[in-house]
């Protein structure tokens, strides 16, 4: 009896026997099963296992399952669990129209979630057929394999403590495989101390912007970064990430644009800002997709040196460098004045809600106060399963193999967009393609607008974003505009397809 009951399966039933029990129950379930809270195909408990969960009767219970499956409420097979049926099929009238009911009330509540993602992703009243945007892995490419091996290594010696509270900078065994991939990839200098594990580089970033305002209230902004005496606001790129300016907004910062040019983030106007500190994207600026220049990453590091300024690294997509070894992370060249942030929401999928910060050990302890009071910790068991990965070097083999992936559709993208004998596309540029996962096209000035692409993009189906969101001011007319086209929110098949549709778009007389 334990035994059944334990193997059993949960059911809340708003049930009351006072008007007799087997009424009771037979109500509870038909009420249930109307309102949608028991879905079609939805298996019940055995009658022994419930009857013991409520206090009843067996036959109790088989009665009342007998009723509701000549009502056709429940579906009783022979060796089979009963289930709930689908109310469809339901001659009674009166039942049809309550379940319609419920069918509208669940359809309107969907329409609200719909409504939601639209509004996270705007401009869009459906899913489209084909879609460009920027910003998402090919996660029809997640490593399913790799990661179910890793994560059964991970359970089978994680030690009980890891199913427990812990160490809000996250579990060590990340924080040791990362200190180790960091530096043999990206040139990162970093001992394990100095990681935190976040719950994404949004959560990061705003961290680092909480610390920044505590350090300010309390008149130490200087000291809590490096010794200096920068004060001020935070200098972000423009065009930039609209979101992450909210993030920094939002703990309280001031954010001042930091133009971007051909070469980069202009650097050499940090010193006119006030900033304390500056938040880049130097392997590839998002959104233009430009690297930083050498020359501005040493002048970067000169301005954080003199001022005692913090750097904001921003290395979201780093791994995916095409043409040539990727280029170091700034925090190689100086440990002590840069914030580096990575994640696996690029390299592997958003889904994860994985993503770190390598920090100068004088942020260590502040950053680890704030996560603690923002959410304690981040997820340990999907930390432990990437510590495996990386530890056995899968996760080196999933970046290359994507690598690999990425490149041709960057190459397909050039050479569609190249002139074709009695079809040329003149005046389109690509930039930004020897790393990440987007390019982005400028438009000729003699048109179309971006708007007039995004919206004949729409017509056709095809999901496109531009830069017009990523100017810190909106409003102001700017005579650089181009479409983002990222690689990974299409799977092969429906990259090249959508990238027909693209070329049909952008030819449009």
């Amino acid at each position: 009896m334990q035994e059944d009951w334990a193997s059993s399966i949960d059911l809340h039933l708003d049930f009351h026997p006072v008007a007799g029990r087997r009424y009771g129950l037979e109500h509870a379930l038909r009420v249930a099963i109307q309102a949608g809270r028991l879905a079609a195909g939805v298996r019940l408990p055995s009658t022994r296992a419930l009857a013991a969960e409520l206090g009843l009767a067996r036959n109790t219970v088989s009665a009342a399952y007998d009723q509701l499956t000549a009502e056709g409420y429940l579906l009783s097979r022979q060796g089979a669990r009963t289930e709930v049926a689908d109310l469809a099929d339901l001659a009674d009238d009166a039942a049809r129209g309550q379940v319609t009911g419920a069918r509208n009330a669940a359809g309107a509540a969907a329409d609200d979630l719909v409504a939601l993602s639209h509004d996270l992703r705007p401009g869009y009243e459906t899913m489209p057929r084909h879609d460009l945007r920027p910003g998402s892995p090919d996660n029809s490419h997640f490593p399913i394999g790799p990661w179910l091996r890793a994560s059964r290594r991970a359970l089978a010696k994680a030690p009980a403590e890891a199913f427990g509270y812990g160490d809000p900078r996250g579990r060590i065994e990340l924080r040791t495989a990362l200190a180790e991939y960091l530096g043999r990839t990206r040139g990162v200098v970093a001992t394990p101390e100095q990681i935190i594990i976040t719950s994404g580089s949004l959560q990061a970033l705003g961290i680092l912007a909480q610390v920044l305002s505590s350090a300010g209230a309390s008149g130490s902004a200087g000291t809590a970064i490096s010794g200096g005496t920068a004060t001020g606001a935070v200098a972000m790129e423009d065009p930039g990430m609209q979101l992450h300016q909210e993030a920094v907004r939002l703990a309280g910062q001031a954010v001042v644009p930091l133009p971007v040019d051909g070469d980069g983030a202009r650097v050499d106007l940090l010193a006119g800002t006030g900033a304390r500190a500056v938040v880049l994207t130097p392997a590839h600026q998002y959104p233009t997709g430009v690297v930083l220049h050498p020359a501005r990453r040493h002048s970067l590091t000169d301005w954080a040196r003199a001022t005692g300024g913090l750097i904001i690294e921003d290395d979201y997509d780093g791994e995916f460098r095409y043409d040539r070894q990727p280029v170091g992370a700034i925090q190689g060249i100086a440990p002590d004045h840069v914030a580096y942030l990575g994640t696996a929401s690029k390299t592997l999928g958003p889904a994860l809600r994985l993503a770190w910060m390598v920090l100068p050990p004088c942020l260590v302890r502040p950053a680890a106060d704030a996560k603690r009071r923002l959410d304690h910790q981040t997820e340990s068991l999907g930390q432990l399963t990437l510590a495996e990965l990386i530890a056995s070097y899968d996760y080196d083999r999933h970046i290359r193999a994507s690598r690999l992936r990425y490149r041709g559709r960057r190459d397909l993208l050039i050479t569609r967009l190249q002139p074709r004998v009695g079809r040329p596309l003149p005046g389109y540029a690509l930039q930004g393609i020897a790393a990440g996962l987007h390019a982005l096209i400028s438009l000729p000035e003699e048109g179309p607008s971006e708007h007039d692409v995004i919206t004949r993009a729409a017509a056709r189906g095809l999901a496109l974003e531009g830069l017009a969101e990523h100017w810190h001011d909106s409003g102001e007319p700017r005579r650089a505009t181009g479409i983002m086209i990222g690689y990974g929110a299409c799977g092969d098949g429906a990259y090249r397809a959508a990238l027909e549709v693209l070329i049909g778009v952008l030819s449009w007389p």
